[in-house]
């Protein structure tokens, strides 16, 4: 049986993807109490906390390193601060870690932006640093959307194939193939949400009517002055990305117009936008939309696992 560890793990998506392959998951951390006591809740497995204070010798041998590196000094919402912010410098933890265990795949995953972030030096640097312990660098861009997922999620996907041939094989990648299966967001909604996720404010805009069916966010009208968190999609198409962060009135899910109202989505219909079940355990209120919203979809990581083949 292969075994994979599951750094800044979250609420779980890389384990439940993997775990759905047969593997088995040897060692946990995430620093956040909060996602510790969620994730224990739904695996009964305590995860470590601060990886800093770990050493590589205490973590298990494992095949694969499966990392969502924490993304706010990267994302768009976040201070830009790149690899110098402290949440950016936890890559070289990764960086530690599998120079000394040396696993056959890296699997991580971040926001998109992390491209472009100081005129790619950011990036630059990642795939540097990969390299140069031995690993051969796939990166790309997917879109939950075109997946059979009905949230328009743009995330930077890395498969990292340890170069030197290790227990007698060697791995090749291709990217995934999109399915493009017609899934739309009225697809997942709930037939009766809680009435406190409905929007009731005298500046509500409809600007247009429902369009025809899309695999992406359609946007209808807004709230306030639009801006971000104040925009209103039709369920004819996909949610927008779903956060941890952000303003306005539908901040971490966005706005939407469901039988002529506009609300917020619940915290359920956030789990089944990012691929887990109702029973999934999250924290309560804010915290459990957050905890979403960092989260990684596991089925787009069992899609990106699949595409892994023996050279």
């Amino acid at each position: 049986m292969y075994q994979f560890i599951d750094l800044f793990c979250g609420i779980g998506g890389f384990r439940i993807a993997l775990e759905r392959k047969g593997m088995q998951c040897v060692f946990s951390s995430d620093s956040d109490k909060k996602v510790q006591e969620a994730y224990f809740e739904n695996f009964k497995d305590e995860p470590s906390g601060d990886i800093t204070e770990i050493p590589e010798s205490k973590i298990p041998e494992h095949d694969v390193l499966c990392a969502g590196f924490p993304c706010q000094s990267f994302s768009i919402s976040g201070n830009h601060g790149g690899i110098r912010d402290g949440r950016g410098r936890l890559f070289y933890e990764i960086v530690r870690i599998a120079d000394y265990h040396k696993p056959h795949v890296l699997l991580l995953e971040n926001v998109k932006n992390i491209l472009t972030i100081d005129k790619g030096k950011v990036i630059k640097t990642i795939d540097a640093k990969l390299n140069e312990i031995g690993y051969d660098v796939h990166r790309h861009v997917l879109n939950s959307s075109f997946f059979g997922i009905p949230q328009s999620r743009e995330r930077v996907y890395f498969v990292c194939l340890r170069r030197e041939e290790k227990d007698g094989f060697k791995l090749k990648y291709k990217p995934p193939k999109e399915n493009f299966r017609k899934i739309y967001l009225e697809n997942v909604l709930e037939s009766k949400p809680s009435e406190s996720l409905y929007i009731e404010r005298e500046d509500i805009k409809i600007l247009k009517k429902p369009e025809e069916y899309a695999l992406k966010p359609i946007r209808l009208g807004i709230v306030n002055k639009g801006g971000q968190g104040e925009r209103i999609y039709s369920p004819r198409g996909h949610s927008i990305t779903l956060s941890a962060y952000g303003g306005g009135v539908g901040a971490r899910t966005g706005l939407y117009l469901t039988n002529g109202d506009v609300r917020k989505l619940s915290i359920n219909e956030c789990k089944t936008l990012m691929g887990f079940s109702k029973e999934h355990a999250v924290s309560d209120g804010i915290s459990g939309y957050k905890q979403l919203g960092n989260a990684v979809i596991p089925d787009m990581i069992t899609n990106v696992y699949d595409s892994i083949k023996v050279a």
